[in-house]
């Protein structure tokens, strides 16, 4: 199961102090299990709907590489699949999620199995999936900016792929450029 940093909110002083909490909460950081090279990190802000790929430097500071702005319905199917990384996510867990708003309890996901199941008797799973399908072809094609796949797996579900050596490629530059720049100051 994938680990989930939330970031700590900082102390305010002022009335916005809930507003802070609510908004520091919503950014969800994922490590994708240890996928990623060390000090870069996946930041999902789910109020915006941006999942940004930072880089820490060597002083540990972020910086921010890439970052993509996915739709309510894109992260209804991405936020299981980067919860449930490195195994894979089933179609009903996606359903549930998909129509529940993005957070699927345990009676829904039953719900859903459940559902699909008689779909399947009836003849029309792809029918009762054909939406779910089109969020995960849009989500598929922005996660490949972090060189991330999102894999079908027959008659199960989807899966998260991590195209590893062109991250470290790109974590190398990015680290020479920064390093070349700092020099010139």
């Amino acid at each position: 199961m994938q680990k989930v940093y939330l970031r700590k909110p900082r102390a305010a002083t002022n009335h916005g102090q809930k507003q802070q909490q609510q908004q520091a909460a919503a950014i969800m950081h994922f490590s994708l299990q240890d996928s990623l090279p060390a000090g870069h990190i996946l930041a999902l802000n789910a109020s915006f709907g941006t999942l940004s790929y930072l880089i820490a430097d060597d002083m540990g500071m972020p910086h921010l590489a890439r970052q993509e702005q996915f739709t309510h319905t894109e992260m209804s199917v991405l936020l299981p699949m980067l919860e449930l990384f490195p195994y894979y996510c089933p179609y009903e867990v996606l359903y549930a999620s998909f129509y529940g708003g993005g957070k699927a309890t345990e009676e829904q996901i039953v719900e859903a199995r459940d559902h699909l199941d008689d779909a399947m008797d009836e003849g029309i799973w792809d029918q009762e999936m054909r939406p779910v399908r089109c969020a995960l072809s849009r989500t598929r094609l922005k996660m490949r900016t972090f060189n991330v796949d999102i894999s079908s797996i027959l008659a199960t579900g989807y899966i998260l792929l991590i195209s590893q050596p062109e991250i470290e490629d790109e974590a190398e530059e990015y680290e020479e450029t920064h390093k070349l720049a700092g020099s010139l100051r």
